[in-house]
């Protein structure tokens, strides 16, 4: 940690470091062509004792040939929403250098409709991605039943 001084007062900052590392050769990564494909990595990563209870917000990171880097879970809520981020969102494809994520949230009810916060937030992380050039290329609403793509029914901003 460094220490600064500042004419009357003394305060520290925190030296930040941003690393990442695979083992996994580009090659060998899964490669996503279309929503059902995603939906089946996403199903796979969720704890389904956990899908019908509260609602969760994750992301699939992805390199330029929509090879998958990873699957992170953003936020984890209540019954009805999740605090979504975009910070960390942004961070953690950052950090992984990706170079689009596709978003997924459940909705424990089973309602497959993407509500209008649903809409608002998918819209603002598109807006965002733009500004970092990381393109959002999905958005799927999961239940322990099935999926609604946005893309799928072109509702993607």
């Amino acid at each position: 940690m460094e220490t600064f001084t500042n004419q009357s007062s003394l305060f520290h900052v925190a030296e930040i470091s941003i690393s990442y590392s695979s083992k996994i050769k580009n090659s060998e990564r899964i490669k996503v062509d279309n929503s059902k494909e995603v939906f089946k990595i996403f199903s796979e990563g969720w704890d389904h004792h956990k899908i019908d209870l509260f609602e969760q917000f994750k992301i699939l990171l992805l390199t330029k040939s929509n090879r998958v880097i990873g699957l992170f879970e953003a936020s984890s809520g209540g019954v009805s929403g999740c605090l979504v981020d975009p910070k960390i969102i942004f961070a953690t494809a950052v950090k992984a250098c990706a170079s689009s994520i596709i978003l997924a949230h459940n909705h424990p009810s089973g309602n497959l409709k993407p509500s209008q916060a649903d809409i608002s937030i998918t819209k603002k992380l598109k807006e965002g991605g733009k500004l970092l050039d990381i393109e959002i290329l999905d958005h799927l609403i999961v239940t322990s039943e099935g999926y609604y793509s946005f893309a799928d029914d072109g509702m993607l901003p």
